[in-house]
């Protein structure tokens, strides 16, 4: 009886060690397969990603499938915006969405956020004569301001940090409200908007403030024969590309919006034209013309008289009881 449960046995373990033996030759035997068939699947996602991304806009042979697997559009979407599309895709309220937009126009530091995507945003604080412009829901133009180098901008028009000092900011609200019998409110959230915005596009602040000066007076609703409206005077029929950013030419005249897309096009004129001058000409349409009127000369005044309430006057001569004292 125990000679036969025995035999069983072993019997049983040859059965079950030729079955190891076999799979282990059939998994050795196809191994060379399964990694063809891999190589080939990762060869044709590759393809078929390759295509997309450099679809040639014909539509036609093998960029068709691509062009049906994912719209034309998305490959612009990458070239664009690179990985830093992902971060739209994640799981968040548009509150938190609109938060982080803010923080990407407020902030300029690049700071690690747990939570907020593959890329964190910016921050760099900026304070604000009035803060609560700062939380206005707008999108910003940093996306196409920033493909201008700062290497192409005549230093005059770059950031003077002039208006980094809410005692300065203060001076020129002043100014302005006194030169023009503006609404106190107004004329605070017309200069704080300008501050917050001239930080996104990184163009000097007192610049586009002696620009909306001398276009429109700080009047939002200012509009000329030509077609221009708004604070900084733009051509809304010309630039309407830029305003679809913001719904539409409807909010042309929206001080948050007309302003960042004034900033955005003088910004753009002067680092194409070469100089600061060059580009206010071009900003009033006299590109052609033999000169501008005294627009440029209008603007650099202004933009003077800014420079000089912002800066500290260091007196000359020192003085005693009335009395000069001379070295």
């Amino acid at each position: 009886m125990i000679k036969s449960f025995s035999t069983k046995l072993s019997d049983t373990q040859l059965g079950q060690t030729a079955m190891a033996s076999a799979k282990a030759l059939s998994a050795h035997l196809l191994s060379p397969v399964y990694r063809v068939m891999n190589g080939l699947f990762i060869v044709a996602v590759f393809m078929i990603v390759g295509l997309w991304l450099s679809g040639n806009g014909t539509q036609a042979g093998a960029f068709d499938l691509a062009r049906i697997l994912v719209p034309d559009e998305a490959r612009q979407i990458v070239w664009q915006n690179g990985f830093g599309m992902l971060d739209q895709y994640q799981e968040e309220s548009p509150r938190a969405y609109a938060d982080r937009e803010i923080a990407q126009v407020i902030y300029g530091k690049t700071e690690s956020i747990p939570g907020k995507g593959l890329f964190s945003a910016k921050r760099q604080t900026v304070a604000l004569l009035m803060p609560s412009v700062a939380q206005a829901q707008v999108r910003p133009i940093s996306h196409l301001s920033d493909r201008i180098p700062s290497s192409k901008m005549d230093p005059q028009a770059l950031d003077s940090k002039l208006m980094v000092s809410i005692q300065n900011q203060r001076a020129v609200a002043d100014f302005f409200e006194k030169k023009y019998r503006l609404d106190r409110a107004k004329i605070e959230e017309y200069v704080s908007n300008t501050v917050l915005i001239a930080r996104e596009v990184n163009i000097d602040p007192v610049l586009l403030l002696a620009v909306i000066s001398v276009e429109s007076n700080f009047n939002p609703l200012t509009k000329s024969h030509a077609g221009a409206e708004g604070l900084m005077q733009v051509m809304t029929a010309i630039h309407k590309d830029k305003y679809a950013l913001y719904g539409g030419e409807t909010d042309a005249v929206k001080p948050e919006v007309n302003i960042r897309v004034g900033a955005y096009i003088l910004k753009y004129l002067i680092a194409t034209t070469g100089s600061l001058r060059n580009g206010l000409k071009y900003y009033v349409g006299a590109a052609n013309a033999e000169n501008d009127g005294g627009y440029t000369d209008k603007v650099m005044a202004e933009r003077n008289r800014l420079i000089a309430l912002c800066q500290p006057t260091s007196p000359s001569k020192l003085t005693s009881n009335g009395k000069d004292l001379r070295s």
